[in-house]
């Protein structure tokens, strides 16, 4: 348990900063999860889970492309 200083401060115990990988000077956030829990992270942390799971939007750009090129030309052809 943690108390909340005059200026919303908390200190962070050890254990959590060693099993966080947390050092003086890093930067957290705290991010609801989908059960809406918070949870405490390293902002390095949540940029590393940000690119790996937009990893396939380029993928998906790209064949969004693919079939709004191909529904375009069906349609054209419909108009002649």
């Amino acid at each position: 348990m943690v108390s909340v200083t005059s200026k919303y401060q908390v200190t962070i115990p050890k254990e959590v900063r060693e099993d966080l990988k947390i050092r003086a000077g890093d930067k957290v956030v705290f991010i609801k999860d989908k059960e809406g829990k918070w949870r405490l992270m390293k902002f390095e942390k949540l940029a590393e889970r940000i690119i790996e799971s937009s990893k396939d939007i380029e993928k998906t750009v790209k064949e969004s492309r693919k079939g709004f090129e191909r529904g375009i030309r069906r349609n054209l052809k419909s108009l002649k």
